[in-house]
């Protein structure tokens, strides 16, 4: 039985994508997760043959699932994942139990925002930091003559704009830097200068080598108590000064890191510096990124990826080319829901390829701390990125949240 392992999947977005397609393509389907609630709505995955709940830190106890899959006659072909924090583990195992087509140690770095900072320290798309390791007692010199305020402070292994906050000045920075140490207290911190500019989200797969540029993405940036991207604009057509750009700094990365095969997305500003790369993520965005890509190209992005990993060779061939934007909700009080209205009107608007959103009546629902916190997105299509922004912000504005507020 050819089967593909998935270490943990979210309930929606790329990675629930995934098992779907890896299903359709007629693979046995498990998935290893460390969360009860999905054992408990396991009726809610009928694209998952098997599904165990296990302790996901514990490589041994992991290990003992899958001997005991093959013991039954598995096939194990990938070991994969399309959640952020597995992606390291996933492939370790990968090396071990099945052909892995990755390179786990580029990954690692990948993986690590501390680590890739300093792997491209010396290139100018490097913004300006300063890293504070775990040995080194706070309250330390936060000062640097390379770096000038307003900064930001991150964790090195932040995902979805978890502990990254934004100083203005030394206080806030003393401030915010006690906070995600006291919060993270094995982990390095970064402060990094921030650079002003728009910001573009590229989605990458590697294939024996070759770059294939899967999507370029604009993004919107709501910044509260921390950075929430609310818009995404898939655009249709990339200036060709902006692509060869972007291909310069994708080719300095894939040689660097000696990267063959795999998928990855970076997010970058460009500022009057030209380009600077804010983050990398070895894997697909997670959220909407493949119904967006989907929605321009007529792709399925997760499905090409499988077939990266199995060693297949992917097609990123389009069938359509619309422009895509896609806005999300988030709420600006916290309270528990109790029912959401207007979701049937703004489907009805021309232009709305999907709404969607995500918690059920009786959750409790706060202001964006992480990008887990927007709970509803609209994705919509159009001639021009203006015009299908105009849509799915319109539509978007048909959604109410109405909360019990305690």
């Amino acid at each position: 039985m050819r089967t593909i392992i998935f270490i943990g999947v979210n309930k929606s977005g790329s990675s629930r994508e995934a098992v779907k397609v890896a299903n359709e393509l007629g693979y046995y389907t498990v998935v290893f997760t460390n969360l009860e609630k999905q054992m408990q709505q396991r009726s809610e995955y009928q694209d998952v043959h098997h599904m165990t709940l296990i302790d996901l830190s514990k490589i041994e106890e992991i290990k003992q699932q899958i001997e005991l899959l093959q013991q039954r006659g598995h096939e194990i072909v990938i070991i994969t994942t399309f959640v952020a924090k597995y992606v390291q583990t996933a492939s370790r195992l990968a090396d071990e139990y099945c052909v892995n087509y990755l390179s786990t140690e580029a990954l690692a770095i990948m993986e690590n925002k501390d680590t890739t900072r300093s792997t491209f320290a010396n290139q100018s798309f490097t913004p300006r930091f300063k890293l504070i390791t775990k040995d080194m007692q706070m309250p330390v010199d936060l000062s640097d003559p390379k770096l000038k305020f307003p900064v930001v402070v991150k964790c090195a292994s932040s995902t979805g704009s978890k502990d990254v906050i934004f100083a203005e000045n030394m206080k806030a920075l003393e401030k915010n830097a006690g906070k995600v140490r006291a919060k993270n207290p094995n982990e390095t911190i970064i402060i990094e200068e921030y650079v002003e500019g728009d910001q573009y989200l590229v989605e990458v797969l590697v294939t024996n080598w070759e770059v294939l540029i899967c999507a370029v993405i604009k993004q919107e940036i709501t910044k509260g108590k921390r950075f929430i991207v609310t818009g995404y604009g898939v655009l249709a057509e990339v200036p060709t000064q902006l692509e060869e750009g972007l291909l310069d700094i994708i080719d300095t990365i894939v040689s660097s890191l000696k990267f063959q095969n795999g998928a990855f997305h970076l997010e970058l500003r460009l500022t009057e510096d030209g380009w600077k790369l804010i983050e990398i993520n070895p894997r697909i965005s997670g959220g909407a990124m493949n119904k967006m890509i989907q929605a321009a190209f007529g792709y399925s992005l997760v499905e090409e990826t499988l077939k990266l990993l199995i060693g297949e060779t992917p097609s990123l061939e389009k069938t359509t080319s619309h422009y895509v934007f896609t806005q999300y909700v988030i709420l600006e009080n916290k309270g528990f829901l109790e029912k959401v209205t207007g979701k049937r009107r703004a489907m009805s608007i021309p232009g709305v390829v999907e709404v969607y959103v995500k918690p059920k009546s009786g959750t409790y629902v706060t202001p964006p701390l992480s990008m887990g916190h927007r709970y509803a997105y609209v994705i919509a299509k159009g001639d021009t990125l203006e015009e299908a922004e105009r849509i799915a912000k319109q539509a978007a504005n048909e959604i109410t949240f109405h909360l019990r507020i305690e």
